[in-house]
């Protein structure tokens, strides 16, 4: 469950304070910024906040991009110079934050969450967006390039990215990030797949685990994606003044893509809990299956163990001739195991006909 609670301040902290709550070692930050036009393309792969801020008032578009965790002072500065609001840069430093959209004076803020794909675990990284008239200013909490698609079609010049406004750069980040749901989730699906063919084998604790496993990385993503499809909504109603209208017709088919992805989280969340259902049928089939044999084995013996228990009375034979009389007959022996064998045999052939066992 902690896993599950966001970053927090102690109580009574003043809102806007930048410091971290980490103890443990975290990677240094990069600062990439690129400035273009339709015409030319400046970039700096290690660029200071100083540099940034060069660039801030050129008409042309800026991308300021940070990637791994953000260091206090390096965040106050950079936001100091570029213009970015206090509360969000606090939602910066703590991640792990809800997807949320907030407007400011004259800059939009935007909290998505990337999902990564990791082994058997499928984490989620914080993405920061700033959007300003010409700005924009980018933070990735994870070390990856997640980014280095958008980046090389701005590099190559090829598609229409180049030639529009800062906007426009949003919505291709917003796009990546929304698309890296579908090969997760396309990992997920093989992974229930297997799995329901495993419980349909033999349902077993590992098995288990391993739904339970599925089960957790989805709650984790419709938990983390779900508010994106809010955030795009209001992206697309409270923009105004900063996101053109031609940006909007390709920020709803964004929309429609994270539509798709809740829909898919829905089916398999939907599939996991069958799988469930039929695993605990299954558990319980075999347990039924197991009674049921010690029963008809149980019933088996009962009467060798009657007809043991009537022979093993300690009569007098001397006092009575109805005292068990069958002990003195030279067969007695013999006819005994033959009855019991009989019964026996007759009892599995009755048994076999009703098809219980």
């Amino acid at each position: 469950m902690a896993k599950l609670m966001k970053r927090y301040h102690p109580p009574g902290t003043p809102p806007g304070t930048l410091a971290r709550r980490e103890r443990h070692r975290l990677e240094p930050p990069r600062i990439a910024l690129v400035n273009y036009d339709e015409a030319r393309l400046d970039e700096i792969k290690d660029a200071t906040p100083a540099q940034c801020a060069q660039y801030r008032d050129r008409p042309s578009t800026t991308w300021v991009h940070v990637s791994g965790h953000a260091e206090v002072e390096q965040l106050r500065e950079l936001g100091k110079l570029l213009g970015l609001h206090a509360l969000a840069l606090e939602d910066v430093l703590n991640t792990g934050q809800r997807p949320k959209i907030e407007r400011f004076d004259g800059q939009l803020f935007v909290i998505v969450s990337l999902p990564v794909a990791a082994g058997s675990a499928i984490p989620t990284e914080q993405i920061s967006l700033f959007l300003t008239d010409n700005l924009v200013v980018s933070f990735h909490e994870g070390t990856s390039d997640a980014f280095e698609p958008v980046r090389k079609r701005l590099d190559d010049g090829v598609g229409w990215l180049r030639g529009r406004k800062a906007d426009a750069l949003l919505y291709a980040l917003l796009d990546l990030v929304v698309d890296h749901g579908f090969p997760v989730l396309e990992q997920l699906g093989e992974q229930i797949e297997d799995l329901e063919s495993d419980i349909l084998r033999a349902a077993d604790r590992k098995s288990l685990h391993a739904l339970h496993r599925v089960k957790r990385d989805l709650l984790t993503l419709r938990r983390m994606l779900w508010p994106q499809r809010e955030v795009l909504n209001r992206l697309l109603a409270e923009g105004q003044g900063l996101i053109a209208e031609s940006t909007k017709l390709y920020l709803r088919d964004c929309y429609d893509h994270t539509i798709q992805i809740m829909d898919l989280i829905e089916t398999y969340r939907d599939m996991t809990a069958s799988m469930l259902d039929i695993y605990l049928s299954s558990v319980s089939n075999r347990l039924n299956e197991t009674m049921r044999v010690l029963t008809v084995i149980a019933t088996i013996f009962i009467p060798p163990t009657f007809f043991a228990s009537v022979y093993g009375m300690n009569f007098d034979r001397n006092a009575s001739p109805w005292s068990m009389p069958e002990l003195g007959w030279a067969y007695g022996y013999p006819a005994l195991w033959s009855v019991m064998l009989i019964t026996v045999l007759g009892m599995l052939f009755y048994f076999k006909r009703r098809k219980w066992f």
